[in-house]
């Protein structure tokens, strides 16, 4: 593609490949910190990688839609490729390896990590043709006091709400009372239907950084890296009233990482793009076919949990414990080299349908 912004590409691989390391340990009962989510407030390194793919989802909808008129057939082009992404999430959570493949309707979750980057892309990809920037700013800023408002002022069957994880939390309860049985947890859902709000909102602000990056300023790393370092001020301030956290995607979780998202992406950009310094090559392999690589992966890794090699060791946990386990190695370093070898082999995956042109989109 002419003219096209290698950064974006390598920070769109870079987060895919965050994304499998993080959700393939050898063993999730021994982790290094962090590569774990924080327990609810607060947050880890774990915690910025779903956020930034979204971020750059909103970055890459200016590249892709910015030549585009809003009309019927590209409102149409939106809507398949978001209900391909929802349905291949929906596949995810329903698929077992017992006949007739599908688990019982009670048991399917619903929401998930495709399903919402399908309906975050559908908001942001609609709302980036019909509204200039001022108007997503202001969209964007009255999303976040809103969702602020919705989850500290709104009380749950006449209890006050909650930011806790309890059931007067106003997003888990709504999750609860809308999916029922088709949550992440019993309690609540990562990626419930309130808190689909702001990650719009986080997708939007990648948006203004496509806008950086597609204009003729000179001064687009000083631009990135002043805007991405208010936005974590304004984060950690906000943070106060309104935790950072990752399970609600509060408010100030959606500035802070937006935030840490334009300053790295700024720093690639500095790199390979003013400097022309070659790196992150693997990365940009990665980011040519992300969608497909994180489906493969996380489609493969279930089969490797559920399918039995000797009739009570899973493929997953054979692999882990004849390969990776040794006396002279902790668990946690262990359980990160697997992660790394499964990081590994969908790096190679990528490598090669690069080099072979082989591009799927969805």
């Amino acid at each position: 593609m002419k003219n096209r912004i290698l950064a974006v590409d390598i920070f769109r691989g870079l987060t895919i490949v965050l994304m499998i390391l993080v959700n393939t340990p050898g063993t999730w009962s021994n982790v290094y910190a962090p590569l774990l989510h924080a327990q609810w407030h607060g947050y880890t390194p774990t915690d910025l990688v779903f956020p930034f793919f979204l971020f750059i989802v909103g970055t890459s909808i200016v590249f892709a839609y910015k030549n585009k008129k809003a009309e019927a057939s590209t409102y149409k082009k939106i809507t398949i490729r978001s209900l391909k992404l929802i349905g291949l999430g929906l596949f995810l959570g329903a698929f077992t390896i017992s006949f007739p493949f599908i688990k019982e309707f009670e048991a399917i979750r619903f929401p998930g990590v495709l399903q919402r980057i399908g309906v975050v892309f559908f908001f942001a990809a609609i709302l980036f043709l019909n509204l200039d920037w001022k108007k997503l700013i202001g969209l964007s800023v009255a999303l976040l006091l809103g969702y602020w408002a919705l989850m500290t002022l709104v009380p749950v069957e006449g209890v006050a709400s909650t930011l806790e994880r309890a059931p007067n939390n106003f997003a888990n309860y709504l999750d609860v009372q809308i999916f029922g049985t088709h949550n992440y947890k019993p309690d609540y859902d990562p990626e419930g239907l309130l808190s689909t709000i702001p990650a719009i909102v986080s997708s939007l602000l990648g948006i203004f950084t496509g806008l950086i990056l597609t204009s003729k300023r000179e001064d687009k790393t000083k631009l990135m890296l002043i805007l991405g370092a208010a936005l974590v001020v304004l984060g950690h301030l906000w943070d106060l009233a309104f935790p950072i956290n990752k399970a609600l995607w509060t408010s100030s979780f959606v500035l802070v990482t937006a935030g840490w998202a334009n300053i790295f992406l700024a720093l690639i950009y500095f790199l390979t793009d003013v400097k022309k310094i070659q790196f992150g090559s693997i990365f940009r392999y990665a980011g040519a076919n992300a969608i497909v690589v994180y489906f493969l992966s996380s489609f493969i890794t279930k089969l490797f949990y559920l399918i039995k090699v000797d009739g009570e060791n899973s493929i997953h946990e054979w692999l882990f414990n004849t390969v990776f386990v040794h006396d002279f190695m902790s668990m946690k370093f262990s359980s990160m080299l697997y992660g790394l070898a499964v990081v590994s082999f969908y790096c190679l995956l990528a490598y090669v349908m690069y080099k072979r042109k082989i591009f799927i989109k969805v």
